[in-house]
């Protein structure tokens, strides 16, 4: 039986890897936020309202500061790559009280992924190469893109514990 499984399984892995792509270019990029903000829009569907604040353990951020924290992070990658003014630089989003609502916070989380696909659409592959600096580090515009991504995809991943710890079944990966 598993010399017959082999041959499928083989098959399957070498079809998935030989459609991968990386992250590159503007087009691929606006195609993996917008799945990322559909994603997550998932995720805050999922927590009902009486979960938004949440906390595991005293000592970690609630469920709505791990996806503040997520937005805050939207805001300043897009802002770095493409030098467009942050809308919430100075504001720490998690300590908002008014964003603490689900309706509140599915809004604002939603909005910085907007925020992140507009800076995108205004941006083109040529100037993707650009250099950008992030502290004391310099990228291209594209790796602050991706450096984005990575930490939302982070977050909201930390998320997922969350919402099993009240029961709930997360969403499904979704990876394409």
């Amino acid at each position: 039986m598993k010399r017959l499984l082999f041959p499928f399984l083989l098959l399957a892995v070498t079809t998935v890897l030989s459609s991968y792509r990386p992250m590159t270019g503007v087009s691929q990029q606006l195609t993996e936020w917008q799945r990322a903000k559909e994603y997550t829009k998932e995720y805050l569907d999922a927590m009902p309202e009486e979960g938004t604040n949440f906390k595991p353990t005293p000592e970690i951020r609630s469920f709505a500061e791990q996806m503040l924290h997520l937005a805050s992070g939207n805001y300043l990658f897009g802002s770095i790559a493409t030098g467009k003014a942050n809308p919430m630089a100075g504001k720490q989003m998690e300590k908002m009280e008014e964003l603490k609502t689900k309706a509140a916070l599915s809004k604002a989380v939603l909005d910085s992924y907007d925020f992140m696909i507009d800076a995108l659409k205004g941006t083109t592959d040529a100037q993707m190469a650009e250099t950008v600096k992030f502290g004391k580090n310099e990228m291209s515009r594209e790796l602050a893109f991706a450096k984005g991504f990575e930490h939302q995809t982070h977050h909201r991943g930390q998320t997922t514990i969350y919402i099993r710890m009240k029961g709930i079944k997360p969403p499904n990966e979704k990876l394409f």
